[in-house]
């Protein structure tokens, strides 16, 4: 933290009320390259509750004329928005990798999801569907539609930093309400990026905010501001618990996504090709940074050993990185505390089972100045072991053996998690007894745990969340009220459930 930048590298600040803004204190923080830390992107506001409050009232202000906007109009600037996305895909994708560290081609991935919500929800504004029903009483009209609920506060984290946004911005704003974004201060220029583009696309004047800062700086004060009435967040369980009990004092609508462990079965006839492929990309695409990586492969003992010698010699090869480098695999962890975070895992494996690759933190030439550690796997892990349980969030994968299918639908189910889950093999009436069977909200066949798609609900079961979904027409659900009309053309009065009863 810093109250005069140190070099010449950029200054960004708050966007609030449609104008550019400095904090209130003036103090400023850094975003380093994870791949590089040598690599200053730029100094950022050190937002408070001032700076918070300023934010909250801009949208309190841009929040009626908005509501009134009809939401094809609103629609119509979502569309804008993500077609400037298309254009700057490049652009954002390769901030992104310098900001947060996953490689390029995921970089991509991020922003295109980013697009396909904002054309998804630009859809919704035509089509944002209540219900007509009959009425119980004669020349009577019923029906209900959606309403927004307000200010929306947005708090975001850094594994995704340019989808995750969009997922939560985009129906909030749709459906009519402002928002306040706080992104996560790994990633904070990713988040200067997008609501740049939001300006140019045209939203008006307090629709979108941004404020950066830390989470007890800003992300409090947006759960115990009155003028906010609903919180969406995605990330670490505990802080979810800890938004959900102080925003339930308001009764405030939330919408939390937070942990998982996710587990890939492998049954004895399935393609190992193929699994390994899914396991793979699973466990240790964005370093294993996703809600929904595999961090867990629960395999039948008959396929146990021929799996097990493809992971390691593909896992061996694999190579660290920048991920602006074309020939990288596996980029950086995020920051110095995820990469000791790791280390301490990987001590917990080296005492409940058996390291068969990586282990180490990477130090050798160029990836000295960056927080990368190697892709690592462990044996002959029990399913209530604490790397089977915990969630590590890196480049760390358990191989549990079982003996047959029943003992593997126990152990992927035995975790306070329940995001996603995968399963091998080709017996078809075996995938649609997982598909039953998994307690997840995300469950495939054939494929790894991760590529999620927009158009259907994303979340999950158990302390991943508390049962709101993202993307999908679900989405929706999180930022508007149902509102019922009954309209009475009949010219009397009518009274429901006494003049409609027999006799």
């Amino acid at each position: 933290m810093t109250d005069q930048p140190a070099s010449d590298a950029p200054v960004f600040e708050h966007f609030v009320a449609g104008e550019w803004v400095p904090s209130v204190s003036g103090r400023l923080f850094e975003s380093r390259n994870p791949a590089d830390t040598r690599d200053l992107i730029g100094y950022f506001q050190a937002g408070d509750p001032a700076d918070t409050a300023r934010a909250v009232r801009a949208a309190e202000l841009a929040a009626p004329a908005w509501r009134r906007t009809p939401a094809p109009k609103r629609g119509e600037i979502l569309y804008r928005f993500a077609e400037l996305m298309a254009e700057h895909k490049e652009r954002l994708a390769r901030a992104m990798t310098r900001e947060m560290g996953k490689v390029l081609t995921e970089a991509r991935g991020d922003v295109q999801e980013g697009i396909d919500i904002a054309y998804l929800m630009a859809g919704e504004g035509r089509r944002m569907f209540g219900d007509t029903t009959p009425s119980e009483l004669p020349d009577k009209w019923a029906m209900s539609v959606r309403q927004p609920i307000g200010v929306a506060g947005i708090i975001t984290p850094w594994n995704f930093p340019i989808a995750i946004p969009c997922w939560k911005m985009m129906p909030a704003l749709v459906t009519g309400n402002t928002v306040v974004f706080k992104p996560a201060s790994d990633t904070p220029h990713c988040a200067t990026l997008l609501v740049e583009l939001m300006a140019e696309a045209g939203f008006p004047p307090g629709t979108v905010n941004l404020v950066t800062g830390s989470g007890a700086e800003v992300g409090d004060a947006l759960v115990e501001s009155p003028d906010v009435q609903v919180i969406s967040f995605t990330g670490h369980t505990s802080t979810g618990k800890r938004i959900a009990e102080r925003a339930a004092r308001r009764l405030k609508r939330v919408s939390l996504e937070l942990g998982g462990k996710n587990g890939i079965v492998v049954l004895a006839d399935a393609d190992l090709d193929l699994a390994t492929d899914g396991i793979l990309w699973s466990a240790f695409g964005t370093t294993g940074q996703r809600c929904t990586a595999a961090s867990r492969v629960i395999v039948v003992e008959a396929v146990l050993g021929p799996l097990l010698e493809r992971l390691e010699r593909r896992a061996r090869a694999l190579r660290l990185g920048d991920g602006l480098e074309p020939t990288t695999d596996v980029g950086p962890l995020v920051n110095a505390a995820a990469l000791t975070k790791v280390e301490e895992y990987v001590e917990i494996g080296r005492r409940e089972g058996e390291l068969v690759c990586g282990g180490r933190r990477a130090t050798d030439g160029p990836l000295a100045n960056g927080h990368f550690f190697e892709p690592t796997i462990f044996s002959g892990v029990r399913p209530m072991d604490r790397i089977a349980q915990e969630e590590i969030f890196g480049p760390v994968l358990s191989i549990i053996p079982v003996p047959d299918e029943p003992a593997a639908v126990t152990a992927l189910n035995q975790t306070r998690y329940g995001l996603s889950s995968s399963v091998y093999t080709r017996d078809v009436n075996a995938a649609f007894r997982a598909i039953r069977d998994f307690e997840t909200g995300i469950v495939y066949v054939n494929a790894g745990t991760i590529g999620a798609e927009t158009h259907l609900p994303f979340g999950g079961t158990k302390e991943t969340g508390n049962g709101h979904r993202e993307a999908g027409h679900a989405a929706l659900d999180t930022y508007t009220e149902w509102k019922s009309i009954y309209v009475d053309f009949s010219g009397r009065l009518q009274r429901a459930q006494i003049d409609n009863q027999p006799g």
